[in-house]
């Protein structure tokens, strides 16, 4: 059988790993794909320098600096876009959907906000867009849920899908830093860019939360929808007193079906330290998955990383091989339901999500403060889980308290958290950071 042909888009990190991987395993790897897979163009750009690594190492390929080049090529199969963005890597995948032919794709950020347009162009013309790669590097999450999990009706997802913020918080837990300081030291060792906002702000992870929501729960993609909150208001405080309590705080994407529809949410969150999911330090990603029927399942592995992610590009590029000449009709659908079948489920705004609450307050260390704190809370329908008070430093007369809720409506835990600040006892912002018992 002919070889699988390949235009690979961009050579930074990924693209450099996916070119290394497939030279170093080309035997297996075309043992379990039934056929050669080669990579015959590369586009890359001068600017960056990647264009001189690709001509340096790229010895066996045409190496090139237009990538429509490669889109347009009738002799290329497989157009694998790692360049990034969401305006020109749009404009390619849609090019080259168009001349018919399959894409590869690690990109996260354009699948959540144009993956149902390309997805639509994609089932129209008879090919395939795969994409593997664009959420949590080399876990096969992707796959996990749209074909291993596909017996069941997916109840929830929690997953750590951000290796930069982990590695800050588990900074922070283990060396007492405070999130500028653990920041910092990401920066330095190259695991957040000099602009971290996307992964401190949770907006990498919303992100992926939408791509895997969509393929969970058969739903159009709706990064819109998704409430996102980062971690940069965390204290080394608020890490400390988790842990005092039993648990630590992790950024989470959280998905949940409930009765009144699904909740799409990216925040800090407590978690139980018995948890597994709660272990998983430093760059490492993690998922949680529960379905009617498996019940609760985990993937861990590394979510970023050249040949981690490099892994999970080629697994797409062995798939196509694989079905690069069947029926259009009886192939996996992108996600994971047939195209006619997606749902319109209301998506949850994070005023009426339900959840356990981390509550910590500055107040004046006399005699009915908490009373009254109880008070309001139970006026409310909250009720405590636990409540710990810290002991006020000579010559301060005020203190920390911080009370764990049981579950409750968010709007009601807002409503009372704001009348409980407004109490002249209690001074400043309270902190609010939601709690999850998960599976």
């Amino acid at each position: 059988m002919k070889p699988l042909k390949v235009g690979l888009l961009g050579f930074g990190t990924v693209g450099g790993g996916v070119w290394r991987v497939l030279q170093r395993n080309q035997s297996e790897i075309s043992r379990r794909a039934g056929r050669e897979i080669v990579i015959t163009q590369v586009a890359a750009r001068a600017a960056d320098g990647s264009l001189e690594r690709a001509k340096a190492e790229c010895v066996n390929a045409t190496v090139v600096d237009d990538a429509q080049k490669a889109v347009r090529d009738p002799s290329i199969d497989v157009v694998c876009e790692l360049i990034g963005g969401t305006t020109i890597a749009r404009t390619f995948i849609l090019d080259a959907i168009a001349h018919g032919k399959h894409v590869v794709t690690a990109n996260k950020a354009l699948l959540a906000h144009h993956g149902t347009e390309i997805f639509a162009a994609a089932h129209d013309k008879g090919v395939v867009v795969a994409f593997e790669a664009a959420v949590a590097g080399g876990i096969p999450i992707i796959k996990a849920l749209r074909e291993g999990l596909s017996a069941n009706r997916i109840e929830g997802i929690a997953g750590i899908i951000n290796g930069t913020s982990n590695f800050i918080l588990s900074t922070m837990r283990e060396t007492g830093a405070s999130f500028a300081e653990a920041l910092k030291e990401a920066q330095r060792l190259g695991y957040a860019e000099a602009d971290p906002t996307f992964d401190v702000e949770g907006i990498d992870a919303a992100h992926k939360l939408t791509i895997m929501a969509s393929i969970a729960f058969g739903i159009p993609m709706q990064f819109d929808k998704v409430y996102t909150e980062g971690i940069a208001r965390l204290t080394r405080e608020d890490i400390r007193y988790a842990e005092e309590l039993g648990y630590r705080i992790k950024l989470l994407g959280i998905m949940r079906r409930v009765k009144e529809g699904i909740e799409l949410r990216v925040h800090p969150t407590l978690i139980p330290e018995r948890r597994l999911i709660a272990n998983v330090e430093g760059v490492m990603n993690a998922v949680l998955v529960k379905g009617d029927a498996v019940g609760p399942t985990l993937y861990y592995g590394a979510g970023a990383g050249s040949e981690p992610t490099a892994s999970a590009v080629i697994a797409d590029f062995i798939d196509m091989a694989r079905m690069h000449t069947a029926d259009p009709e009886h192939r996996v659908p992108h996600l994971a339901f047939q195209p006619d079948q997606l749902s319109v489920i209301p998506i949850l705004p994070i005023s009426e999500v339900t959840s356990g609450y981390y509550l910590r307050l500055r107040v004046l260390d006399r005699s009915g403060v908490l009373a009254d704190i109880t008070r309001i809370l139970a006026d409310h329908s909250i009720s405590i889980e636990a409540f710990l008070q810290k002991e006020a430093t000579q010559g301060e007369d005020e203190v920390d308290i911080i009370i764990l809720t049981h579950n409750a409506i968010e709007k009601n835990v807002r409503a009372a958290l704001s009348k409980i600040e407004a109490l002249s006892s209690v001074k400043g912002e309270g902190i609010l950071i939601r709690m999850e018992g998960l599976y």
